[in-house]
This record gives C-alpha cells, sequence and structure tokens, in this order.
C-alpha cells in the first residue's frame, strides 16, 4: 500500500522516496509538499520560472509566476524544512504552451494551456530533469488520485472531492508519468477552507493567500488584449448562417464558439432572441454567429489521443468532460486510424476545435484527445 494519499509506490524495498514537489507559492502545492515530507519521504522544493520577465506582484488572484509567487514558496519551504530551488524554464514554457495558445487561436480553435503546462513541462520538461537528477516523483497540489493496481500498473483516477476535482488537466498524462506523479491532496474529503486551516497550523503564510484562476501568463485576464498584440488586428465581418453582413469584429481570434457576449451586432436577430458564434473561419476572417439550438452538437472527431494506460481496442461508453468545471456526459467512443470518433448520447452546446476532450470510466480517467470537427444537429424546421 502507499503510505499516504496519492502516492505512488516507491522502491521495492519499501525505503522513501526522493520527490521533488513543485511549489508553485500557493496553498495547495506548500501543503502538498508538507504531506509528502511529513510522511517520511526525502523531499525538494523547487519553483518554475515561467516567465522571461516576471512581475513583481501578482494582479489580484491571477497568475502564478510573479517573484511574490517564488518568494512565497521558497518561505513555504523553509518552514517546512526542505531544500528548495528556482529552476527557469522560462523559453520552454514559451515555445511549448504560449505560443503554442497564440498559433491554435490564430488557427480559429480554442485551446486549453493548463493541459499543455501539465503535458509539456510539469510532467515532461520538469519530470525528466527529475528523473536525470535521481528523484522518483514529482509532487503537485493537483486535486486527482493515482491508483496502484495489483500487477503495478497505475491508473487516474477524479479527487475524492469531485468540487475540487482536477483531473480533466491531468488526462494528458501516460502510463510513464503516472509512474512518477504523486498528488498527496487527491484523497482528502476536506474543503478548500479546510486546506488553508491546515496549512495555517503547519505556520505556511500561504494559508490565506487567493487562488490564482485564468490564464497565468496573461495576469490582467485581457485574452483578447493579449492575442491583438500578438496577432495585430484585422477587421473583418460577422455574419448569420446565410453569410449576411450584421457587423464586423477586430480580429477572429478574439472570439470561440458559444460565446455570446461582447458580438456588438447593430442588427437584431428576427426572433428577438441572442445569437451565439457558431463558427470562426481565419482563412477570410470571419466569425458566423446563430441561434443557440444551432450550437447542438451531436458526435466530434478529436485527434492526438493521449491514454492514462491500455488505450481503448474498440468501441466503448464512457463519460466525458469537455471543460475543466464542466459536467459529465454520457458518450459512445472509438479510437481510429484518423483520431478518436465521438457520439454523444445527448447533444451538447459550445463544443469547440481545440478543445480537449478526457474520457472517464466511472472515476478512472481513460484518457484524452483534442477535438478537431464536430457534427452539429440537423436544425429545426417549422411548419
Amino acid at each position: 500500500m502507499t503510505d499516504f494519499p496519492g502516492a505512488p509506490h516507491g522502491p521495492r524495498d519499501g525505503s522513501r522516496l526522493r520527490v521533488l514537489a513543485a511549489m508553485s507559492g500557493g496553498v495547495d502545492s506548500a501543503v502538498a509538499a508538507a504531506r509528502a515530507a511529513e510522511a517520511g519521504h526525502d523531499v525538494t522544493g523547487v519553483h518554475l520560472a515561467l516567465s522571461a520577465n516576471p512581475q513583481s506582484f501578482r494582479t489580484g488572484a491571477r497568475g502564478c509566476c510573479t517573484l511574490e509567487d517564488s518568494r512565497d514558496a521558497r518561505r513555504a519551504a523553509d518552514v517546512i524544512g526542505i531544500p528548495f530551488y528556482v529552476w527557469d524554464l522560462a523559453e520552454r514554457f514559451r515555445e511549448d504552451v504560449v505560443e503554442d495558445f497564440v498559433a491554435e487561436y490564430a488557427a480559429g480553435r480554442t485551446p486549453n494551456p493548463c493541459l499543455r503546462c501539465n503535458e509539456k513541462i510539469k510532467f515532461a520538461a520538469l519530470l525528466d530533469k527529475a528523473l536525470a537528477l535521481g528523484f522518483d516523483a514529482v509532487c503537485t497540489g493537483h486535486y486527482a488520485t493515482v491508483v496502484v493496481r495489483t500487477d503495478g500498473t497505475r491508473e487516474l483516477h477524479r479527487a475524492s472531492d469531485m468540487a475540487k476535482d482536477q483531473s480533466y488537466v491531468l488526462g494528458v498524462l501516460d502510463e510513464r508519468q503516472l509512474a512518477h506523479a504523486m498528488f498527496p491532496l487527491g484523497d482528502t474529503h476536506t474543503t478548500k477552507d479546510e486546506i488553508r486551516a491546515e496549512a495555517e497550523a503547519r505556520g505556511l503564510a500561504v494559508a490565506k493567500k487567493p487562488d490564482s484562476h485564468d490564464i497565468c501568463f496573461i495576469a490582467d485576464g485581457d485574452t483578447q488584449g493579449f492575442l491583438a498584440r500578438r496577432l495585430g488586428t484585422a477587421e473583418g465581418d460577422i455574419v448569420d448562417e446565410s453569410g449576411a453582413k450584421l457587423g464586423t469584429h477586430n480580429g477572429a481570434y478574439g472570439y470561440t464558439v458559444g460565446q455570446r457576449k461582447g458580438l456588438r451586432l447593430g442588427v437584431p436577430a428576427a426572433d428577438g432572441k441572442p445569437r451565439y458564434v457558431l463558427d470562426i473561419s481565419p482563412v477570410d476572417n470571419t466569425v458566423t454567429v446563430g441561434p443557440s439550438e444551432a450550437l447542438n452538437v451531436t458526435g466530434l472527431t478529436a485527434i492526438k489521443p493521449r491514454w492514462c494506460g491500455e488505450p481503448p481496442s474498440g468501441p466503448g461508453t464512457y463519460t466525458a468532460q469537455l471543460r475543466a468545471h464542466g459536467g459529465e456526459t454520457e458518450v459512445t467512443a472509438e479510437p481510429r486510424e484518423d483520431g478518436l470518433h465521438v457520439t454523444f448520447t445527448t447533444p451538447v452546446r459550445g463544443v469547440a476545435p481545440g478543445q480537449a476532450i478526457v474520457l472517464y470510466d466511472n472515476t478512472r480517467v481513460v484518457g484524452s484527445a483534442t477535438i478537431a470537427t464536430t457534427n452539429r444537429a440537423p436544425a429545426a424546421t417549422t411548419r
């Protein structure tokens, strides 16, 4: 058995693990590191410097890459009594996460940079470096659970508390990465307030620090402004399903499928109902809008699947999650040569190319893939 919730099996002789704890400067990662150390592991803390020009202070609760955050992580490590280092992964982060994010929006897709960061940075660049230095595992403050099967293989499962579950953004991890992943918070049924109380009891100054949210490298939360600075402005048309022009925009990249607010259309819909973004075409810089029912998606094809263990050998029935904080929906999914084909039992709305779909078998994460195309439900006809 593991010696605390979320810890992977250690060496065969049962000795303690050498653990590299990724410490963002927030309360979750600090408590995770403290729990790993308290369990008897040999823990070293590391803060990832992901910005080439970090700001001195956070903007409210946004961001996690500031000088303030690195100092908070160092103070937490000092209290826990573990060594601490800052590793510069800014260039790798820029290439694999930030530039990928910009390129995806430029192509009319809606990416999730948190998944990409977990895949490329925390459990690739960081993990590879950790293993090269002789560490056995990387520990983070994610709310998810690693289960070790009797044959020694590992499965990724949802956190015990669904309200805090973060398995969606970890759905890109393969079995090798899971073998070296440690999530000490995943099996706890405690609330976030109780995690903060634990941090305070441990003397960690981050106990009352606000959680980071939104996109960490867009500290002011203005995604459209960030993209405009990177991609420039280019006026284009907003049209309806018939192609009739309804308004203009300053860049198709500033919109996402399912968006309702910020369209600024000068022509009201004939039925007086709101309109939503249905499609984004970067080729002709056009945004197509229409009624909410036109967003109904019955199926999709996803590419670049990543399996958390053995991949499915044929079609199966699963539940799927389409957003980090979204609910589950029942699907039938089948891996094929051209990608993962998914059919929804009940149509869903607001599914955008570039998003990740994560499949679950009860609480087990089966794997994830990037949405490439969607199948829309036929428009309802009136007599």
